[in-house]
């Protein structure tokens, strides 16, 4: 199972704004390292990407070229932030985060991201957004590699997958979605462009259009 990357609360340490590539047009503020904890704790090193809202004049996304699957396991790593954070994207608020991505170094920026609740009710895909950084490699000693690939994402949906997805897992045993596995062990899989298609259709159906979230162009300072 593919370790998600922690998110922070938004508060406390100023964020240091990084240029990501030019075709991005966007601002992502920078991921801070967290201390390790003792092995086996469920915060290891995990990544601290800060909350934060641009006020900047909205600069747009290409449209997404493929569309990758990220898995949240609850068992593994809890997210007492998820319920805030669902309130902040549903209030129009480009949230930004960062994901584990496995072994996947092809996923680009503009690229679509979809949350799956995996290994505990209530199961279902709850989120999704787009990606605004390509994998990088993150130091991690507590793998085989020494690193973990990480990709920066921004929320376009969310839910609180505490309670329930958007489409539950039952949902996605049935054709054209059933084509694929859902319940990988690995963020970063691609998803197969027949359920691609059924599953952004269907997500449209159940959370409305919405045009891709912004960012700030290169060099503004949020």
């Amino acid at each position: 199972m593919e370790r998600r990357a922690g998110i922070g609360s938004g508060t406390g340490e100023a964020g240091t704004a990084i240029n990501r590539p030019a075709r991005l047009y966007a601002t992502v503020n920078r991921l801070t390292v967290r201390a390790a904890a003792p092995r086996g704790a469920n915060n290891v090193d995990r990544l601290s990407c800060r909350l934060h809202v641009h006020p900047l004049p909205p600069i747009p996304f290409k449209p997404a070229m493929t569309a990758f699957l990220l898995i949240w396991s609850p068992k593994k790593w809890p997210w007492p932030e998820l319920p805030d954070i669902a309130k902040r994207v549903a209030a129009g608020e480009a949230v930004t985060d960062a994901w584990g991505c496995g072994f996947a170094r092809g996923i680009l920026p503009g690229d679509r991201v979809f949350l799956h609740r995996v290994a505990q009710e209530p199961k279902g895909i709850f989120g999704s957004g787009y990606v605004t950084r390509a994998p990088y490699e993150v130091p991690d000693a507590s793998t085989k590699r020494g690193y973990r690939l990480c990709i920066d994402f921004v929320y376009d949906w969310l839910v609180d997958a505490h309670r329930a997805p958007v489409i539950p897992r039952d949902q996605l045993r049935v054709h054209p979605f059933s084509v694929r596995t859902w319940d990988a062990q690995s963020s970063g899989t691609i998803i197969k462009p027949i359920a691609e298609g059924a599953l952004e259709k269907r997500w449209a159906e159940l959370t409305g259009k919405r045009k891709p979230p912004a960012l700030p162009a290169p060099g503004s300072q949020a």
